[in-house]
């Protein structure tokens, strides 16, 4: 049986970045708009199950309001609610138990990252939804649901249609305390507060898995330097300073800012760098996670440890090219409507 896991979060493109810089709200009946366009992806392909996490707004049951589907059976995961980003872990944790074949996450880099310790294997499709846009694509609810179909269908070789994410591991006196996929941050804050970064004059080490131009947040300054794209194999490290050389950055929607960078290397997979054990606040993935109270040993690793993710151009380009639409629409599927 074919399935695929839903994992949209309700908070995801409301952070204060709204308030400091020009961000758009991405509002909640637009994410249950994109999931409506999801299932029917799903349903046309004949995809037959799809499983929602459940959240405080009620993404999932109002997406599934009125929505006539013709064979997908369509419904909520069964698990408690605590409003926070440990749901989209314990989905994702759940998901992997029961064995979707497919994730589609809903959110910015911040819900694709808790998505991500819990997911395993599950191959990913990610449709932007959030601020910080790095990891997720910007692409259409109805596109993200028919490669996630195609995957968890088997219509595709879901090794030649997905790759394996860079990750970034965070030590703490040699143990595994959180991870990244697109850059850890030390900071001079002393509380997490509205969690969001955006000030870069408390910002003082910055290590990247990725830095792709026409990216938004922390990771366009390495893109200054040098680009790293997902697949590439390398990382960087950088340390910001007054006496730095001033790059043009934007770091935040609306704010294009001088920052200045005292040093920078890159970083190969496997390899280790030791971060200010003074530190006062990490920051991963663009907000801050992890208060620190006192001296401790700090080092981020960069790994190919990350989620599975689909390429969704990708796949659709091996699904044309194998004749797969044509198959599907030879068997004369018709795709659900609204009641």
């Amino acid at each position: 049986m074919s399935s695929v896991g839903i994992i949209a979060n309700p908070a995801s493109g409301r952070d204060i970045r709204r308030l400091v810089a020009h961000a758009s709200v991405f509002g909640n009946n637009e994410k249950v708009n994109i999931l409506q366009r999801v299932l029917l992806a799903l349903d046309a392909l004949g995809v037959d199950e799809a499983i929602i996490m459940p959240d405080g707004y009620g993404l999932g049951l109002q997406a599934l309001d009125g929505l006539r589907l013709t064979s997908l059976r369509a419904r909520i995961l069964d698990m408690p609610v605590t409003a926070t980003d440990r749901d989209s872990t314990e989905a994702a944790v759940r998901f992997r138990d029961v064995k979707v074949g497919c994730l589609v996450v809903l959110g910015g880099d911040g819900t694709n990252r808790v998505a991500a310790k819990g997911s395993g294997r599950i191959p990913i499709a990610s449709i932007s939804t959030g601020t910080n846009n790095v990891f997720p694509a910007m692409v259409e609810g109805t596109v993200a649901g028919m490669a996630a179909g195609l995957v968890a269908m088997g219509a595709v070789d879901a090794d030649e249609v997905t790759y394996r994410a860079k990750r970034l591991e965070v030590y703490f006196e040699d143990q595994l305390a959180d991870i990244a996929l697109i850059d850890v941050v030390t900071s001079s804050d002393l509380w997490v507060g509205t969690r969001a970064i955006w000030d870069l004059t408390r910002v003082r080490e910055i290590v990247l898995a990725r830095a792709e131009p026409g990216n938004i947040g922390i990771s366009s300054l390495g893109c200054c330097f040098q680009p790293l794209g997902s697949q590439d194999g390398q990382g960087m490290y950088l340390e910001l300073g007054s006496e730095g050389v001033r790059v043009l950055a934007p770091v935040a929607p609306g704010l294009v800012t001088p920052v200045a960078v005292r040093a920078h290397r890159l970083l190969s997979i496997g390899e280790e760098v030791s971060l200010d054990s003074n530190a006062k606040m990490l920051a991963l993935d663009g907000e801050r996670e992890i208060e620190i109270y006192e001296q401790r040993a700090i080092s981020i690793r960069l790994t190919q440890n990350g989620p599975c993710v689909v390429d969704i151009p990708h796949c659709m380009e091996v699904a044309a090219r194998s004749g797969v639409f044509h198959r599907l629409g030879a068997s004369g599927r018709v795709q659900g409507t609204r009641r």
